[in-house]
């Protein structure tokens, strides 16, 4: 069972905590990390691309020129894939990129995600995030204490205040344990788990059976 340091939003030394070996001493496997990642980055994709057919495109219901006897090549319309305007083939058509994934591979995945960041120590814990309003000055004060930089920062709740003054900070991002997911992990460099969060997520892990 690992044992992680908790600082406080000053970097200085608050305590300890221990983290579940089932959720944070996971041994990471590329293939099924790579899996969901896909996975995730399908879902994204709107699949709203669209060229028409010759079933779509307007006009050519008439031939052009007669068949024989022009000197010109023969044609039946002139929304041939071939003429300017016409159909396109084989073009994109909406679709759906998505694919699905088991839940207990998703949840294998997150464990792997977070484990690696516990393993290249990555991974910090801070007692708690306070500011008085806002601001991103007040914001930037703590992520430079904290030496964030490419981080991603798990609250326990959603707290409006704190996502207010971190949106124009470059790299960091905020989430909370129940919408935590491998891309989120796996794309910032640094995790930073409020201590409230810590207990949530290995909740949230034991009600999926582990």
């Amino acid at each position: 069972m690992a044992t992680v340091k908790i600082y406080d939003q000053h970097k200085q030394e608050s305590g300890e905590i221990l983290l579940a070996p089932e959720v944070f001493e996971i041994e990471a496997r590329p293939e099924i990390l790579n899996f969901v990642v896909r996975a995730q980055m399908a879902a994204r994709r709107s699949g709203t691309h669209n060229a028409k057919t010759r079933a779509q495109v307007s006009g050519g219901g008439v031939k052009p020129w007669k068949q024989k006897g022009t000197g010109r090549a023969r044609a039946g319309s002139n929304r041939s894939p071939v003429w300017r305007g016409g159909a396109v083939i084989f073009g994109p058509s909406p679709r759906d990129y998505s694919f699905k994934v088991n839940s207990k591979i998703r949840a294998l995945a997150l464990k792997m995600a977070l484990s690696s960041r516990l393993a290249a120590n990555d991974l910090m814990v801070v007692n708690r995030m306070e500011i008085a309003e806002p601001k991103t000055k007040l914001f930037a004060a703590i992520a430079k204490d904290l030496d964030l930089n490419r981080a991603l920062i798990v609250l326990p709740q959603k707290d409006e205040m704190l996502i207010r003054a971190s949106n124009n900070i470059p790299g960091l991002s905020m989430t909370t344990p129940d919408q935590l997911n491998v891309l989120q992990v796996l794309k910032h460099k640094q995790l930073v788990l409020l201590q409230g969060s810590v207990e949530l997520i290995e909740a949230r892990f034991a009600a999926r059976g582990k």
